[in-house]
């Protein structure tokens, strides 16, 4: 195999590790790395730049390539300057903020015990506070795809790291949506974890009830890889949560997805942005994914109180010492939107609390049967003369479909869908309910693979990515489905609500009948086994964490249960069977060869 050159690459991981897998050094990846940074010209993308030479002795010192011990061996990686690494100033895009980390964030050391090397610390809307990009003291990074465009933000400098192929991955934050805006605007990935899942300490907070360290790369597959390393329970963190990060596995047959209906979808008068939209939306039913146009408004009722209420007093808390003993430090705009903060009460932030809860019990009715959300990352584009003109209206904008995101307690994943009929990038984000980062990611490698999008502004090609496969994880038992709990159908929120997740389709052994039982709504089928007349019939396997199994069984109605089930490759897992008395006087649909075929008859 001949070595290929550092300068070749475009630094996705699966490239990098095949080119390590062939001999090249980290080395060279690290040269190659700072001579980007170098040629990009940038002095605004990072605020702090390692020195070369002490990232090489940190590269030779990894032990032997290894890609399944340590899954970011030798990958680059930038950190936004909110986040500490060890030995660097964290500024938080505030001169007189700025301190000296005396160690690496909780999800920095995760990802450098991976094999990961961080190169730099990347700017950022000061504290955490915009979406637009230009509000740092520092200058504002170009967005790799546009100059004359906003970057994003906050996460400007992280956003366009990535796109220019400097780092394989970054790491941003995200309350309003940090981790996605900028992923839209620079043609990359953007994934934004659940909340909790991703351990906050070492992270300076801008709302710490809504924050999340986010990650962007170049393609799906590496951001949930670096999701998985980082994902580790944080005890030392109060708003840690114990979040499963398994393997990327295969899209459910059937999934059901609620996007904004015509009268909520905004683009405000971006005719290429609503084409690009509805095309994504054709590409999902090509998948032979339901699209159900829901009414938004709900949740933009939500979006508007974060920067209306308790959680602007929330930012004031994070900086408030500051705030009252060097007001003049602080980004004007900024100020002025934390400052908002002295018009509240106590009583405002609880009203603001009372508030959040009935609109999020309001959307429990639309969004309810639903399994993701899928919406433009972005309504529109702004320049930067638009900023100049307007420093808020265009960052208000830019948060249609990210603000209510991290209230209603979801994660996302922002995913390029190919250029626009103008030429600029296209971007959908992917929603899901909180600990459903998984099935979010895998549609969204669908769709970046259908689109094979350039990766970000490096002008090299998607690479082909092999289907996932299905996969137990540890704690994980695999459960046969064979009727209304499979994808799509009526029950298959009691699966997906208690962590389960698609693995394959498939068929059984040839040793079953199948019959529609008596009673319903919802109708229901008998999975019966016989000794003579079986058939193969089409059912799905799942992955559920055993600890969910004995509560998911108390849902199963008599004469159904959970027993051993014979798959057609000869394995066998727990599935759901009928009692033989149960089949009395049921029809016997075996011939049609599962019920979906009998539903659809």
């Amino acid at each position: 195999m001949t070595l290929p050159a550092a300068a070749d690459l475009s630094f996705d991981i699966a490239s990098l590790h095949a080119a390590y897998a062939a001999g090249l050094s980290p080395a060279a990846v690290l040269a190659e790395s700072f001579a980007r940074h170098k040629a990009a010209d940038d002095p605004a993308m990072f605020l702090y730049l390692r020195d070369l030479d002490e990232a090489q002795v940190e590269a030779a010192a990894l032990p032997a390539f290894d890609a399944a011990a340590y899954p970011l061996w030798g990958v680059p990686f930038a950190v936004k300057d909110n986040i500490d690494v060890a030995g660097a100033p964290t500024t938080a895009a505030c001169p007189a903020f700025a301190y000296l980390a005396d160690e690496d964030a909780f999800v920095v050391a995760m990802l450098r015990k991976a094999g990961a090397i961080w190169i730099g610390k990347t700017n950022l809307d000061q504290f955490a506070t915009g979406l637009v990009g230009v509000r740092s003291p520092y200058g504002v990074p170009r967005n790799a795809i546009d100059p004359l465009i906003v970057p994003g933000g906050s996460s400007s400098g992280s956003g366009v790291a990535v796109a220019r192929g400097i780092v394989s991955f970054s790491l941003g934050t995200d309350t309003a949506g940090s981790g996605r805006v900028p992923a839209a605007l620079n043609n990359i990935v953007g994934l934004k974890p659940t909340l909790g899942a991703l351990s906050a300490s070492g992270m300076v907070p801008a709302c710490r009830t809504l924050d999340t360290i986010s990650i962007f790369a170049l393609t799906v597959a590496d951001a949930h890889r670096a999701f998985r390393v980082a994902c580790a329970y944080d005890a030392a963190d109060a708003y840690a949560r114990p979040i499963a990060a398994p393997p990327l596995a295969p899209v459910p047959p059937t999934l059901r997805i609620g996007v904004p209906d015509a009268a909520t979808r905004e683009f405000f008068g971006d005719a290429a942005q609503a084409e690009a939209f509805a095309a994504a939306l054709d590409q999902l039913r090509g998948f032979g994914c339901e699209i159900r146009e829901i009414d938004f408004t709900p949740l933009y009722q939500v979006a508007q109180m974060l920067y209306e209420g308790a959680w602007v007093a929330e930012r004031m808390a994070a900086i408030e010492p500051l705030f009252r003993s060097n007001p003049e430090a602080i980004h004007p705009t900024t100020a002025k939107i934390i400052g908002g903060a002295d018009k509240l009460s106590a009583a405002d932030a609880f009203r603001g609390f009372y508030r959040l809860a009935d609109l999020k019990r309001a959307a429990e009715p639309m969004l309810a049967g639903l399994d993701l959300l899928c919406v433009p990352t972005i309504p529109t584009f702004y320049s930067l003369a638009d900023l100049e003109a307007d420093p808020i209206g265009p960052n208000s904008r830019f948060g249609t479909y990210t603000n209510f995101v991290n209230l209603m307690d979801m994660c996302g994943i922002a995913v390029p869908t190919g250029p626009r009929s103008d030429g600029r990038p296209g971007s959908v984000t992917l929603l899901a309910r909180a600990g459903q980062d998984g099935l979010a990611a895998a549609l969204a490698q669908q769709i970046q693979q259908a689109a094979h999008p350039v990766l970000g502004a490096t002008g090299k090609p998607l690479p082909v990515a092999a289907a996932p496969v299905g996969a137990l994880a540890p704690g994980e038992a695999a459960l046969v489905l064979v009727g209304a709990h499979m994808s799509g159908l009526p029950l298959n929120g009691d699966v997906t609500s208690r962590g389960g997740r698609f693995l394959a389709a498939t068929t059984t052994a040839p040793d079953y009948r199948l019959f529609a039982l008596a009673g319903g709504p919802p109708f229901r089928p008998g999975l019966l086994r016989v000794s003579t007349g079986g058939a193969a019939l089409a059912v799905e396997v799942w992955a559920m964490p055993i600890a969910r199994l004995g509560e998911f069984l108390l849902t199963i109605p008599a004469p159904l249960g959970l027993g051993t089930v014979r798959l057609a490759d000869g394995s066998t897992a727990t599935g759901f069977l009928v009692e033989s008395a149960g089949v009395d006087g049921a029809e016997d649909i075996t011939a049609l060869g599962g019920w979906r075929a009998y539903l659809a008859r």
